[in-house]
């Protein structure tokens, strides 16, 4: 059974958000500055677009994308892409 593009991208997303939540509550109970702490809360990468500033007098919109990638981000990539491959509706 083919998946919908758009359940995917929000399953997919839905474990971004949830390894990112995971790894802010790891973070409170380790060690600032200690390994663990290191690889489960700091980000490996941080990748994306630069943040653009556009002045039109009146207001100034500023515009940026950046990605940082987790240990447990991509955990929650992992689960719930398994979830999404054994979960049928």
């Amino acid at each position: 059974m083919r998946q919908s593009l758009g359940k995917v991208v929000l399953v997919l997303l839905l474990g971004v958000l949830i390894g990112a939540v995971f790894s802010q509550v790891i973070g409170l109970f380790l060690a600032e500055g200690s390994v663990a702490h290191q690889v489960f809360v700091e980000g490996y990468r941080d990748f994306g677009i630069p943040t653009i500033q556009l002045n039109l007098v009146v207001v100034v919109l500023t515009f940026g994308l950046t990605f940082n990638v987790t240990l447990m981000s991509v955990v929650g990539v992992f689960v719930a892409s398994q979830m999404l491959r054994w979960y049928r509706y």
